[in-house]
């Protein structure tokens, strides 16, 4: 199946510009930095977003450019936020959530994703509407949780990831959807390096 598909991923890799594969790089370097809790994961988050709002809307994909720009301002929301760990009495720590906050998360992101789903599908503006729904709605949503540090944010983006991987194959992005893979296994990593974290904290508590 391997080499089946290799030669489209051939394809598909040197079809990309430079400035498409720095903004994946800079994309990979914000998960890893997150992962570590720097907060330069944030400028190279706006690094990223800032080149592929350019590229989407320059290739004339106007939702992808207004997501990405959404992005932009999640990573100066997120930078500031991470900055103020500067001064004590605002020290944000990651922590987790009361379940009770995990089942308002997870049913408006699901109203969210039906309602969106449904537009998609009226306007037959999607390949797979519901699945590129889902992970849309959920993406910004978790991105809030990274930059509040909600340790279970890791959780999400596995679930999120995983779904994004099974969208791009789908429709035949496939370079997209390895990328997609190895962002789960850094979101494995990030879950795993919170967690040794957040025992640090408790322990010097």
């Amino acid at each position: 199946m391997l080499a089946e598909i290799w030669p489209q991923i051939s394809t598909q890799f040197l079809a990309q510009s430079g400035w498409e594969l720095l903004a994946v790089a800079l994309g990979l370097a914000y998960v890893i930095l997150a992962a570590r809790e720097s907060v330069w994961c944030w400028p190279s988050a706006f690094a990223s977003t800032a080149i592929f709002t350019l590229l989407f809307w320059q290739g004339m994909l106007p939702m992808q450019a207004i997501l990405h720009l959404f992005y932009l301002a999640m990573a100066v929301y997120g930078f500031m936020l991470w900055r103020r760990q500067e001064k004590p009495q605002d020290n944000l720590h990651i922590h987790f959530w009361p379940w009770r906050y995990h089942l308002f998360y997870i049913l408006i992101g699901t109203f969210f994703t039906f309602a969106l789903g449904g537009l998609l599908s009226l306007f037959d503006a999607s390949q797979k509407p519901y699945l590129d729904a889902f992970v849309m709605v959920f993406s910004i949503f978790n991105t809030f949780l990274m930059a509040r540090k909600v340790l279970e944010n890791w959780l999400y983006w596995l679930v999120i990831d995983a779904a994004a991987m099974m969208l791009y194959w789908q429709t035949g992005y496939l370079l997209t959807a390895l990328m997609m893979a190895l962002y789960l296994g850094l979101a494995l990593y990030g879950l795993w390096n919170w967690l040794k974290l957040y025992r640090q904290q408790i322990a010097r508590a």
